[in-house]
């Protein structure tokens, strides 16, 4: 099956050294086009005009974690079917198989390698059409 270039990634993330590095490694590397939101409600608010290919959400964020905040995405009509992916530092067993009931794509768990977060998520982004 044939899978649409991922392109522009919407990235939700509270810590500005995290939104740095994946900054960085995503427009560097990965030649990504991101936009970078600090909080739940600053992508509820930029989502829609930034039309996104993909959602990369940090799960642990004061006021709207990142499932709150994906569900409150999905309510939005245009949004509701781009595909998400969790970044968290809590990846347990059992914190991943509860952040899969959400539908994300998968989990990217921190610390993670900058060089290799492009090819993970390109790779992330292949599987789901396969």
């Amino acid at each position: 099956m044939l899978t649409t270039a991922l392109k522009r990634i919407l990235y939700v993330e509270d810590e500005t050294d995290i939104q740095t590095i994946v900054k960085l490694s995503l427009e560097t590397i990965g030649n990504y086009e991101l936009k970078v939101c600090s909080s739940g409600k600053e992508a509820l608010a930029e989502a829609q005009n930034f039309k996104p290919d993909l959602f990369l959400l940090d799960v642990m964020m004061p006021e709207m974690d990142g499932p709150a905040t994906l569900k409150e995405l999905r309510k939005i009509p245009e949004l509701k079917n781009i595909p998400a992916v969790f970044i968290t530092a809590k990846a347990q067993v059992h914190e991943v198989s509860s952040y899969k009931e959400f539908g994300v794509l998968d989990i990217i768990v921190k610390p993670f390698d900058p060089v290799q977060l492009p090819l993970t998520l390109k790779a992330i982004w292949e599987a789901k059409d396969a």
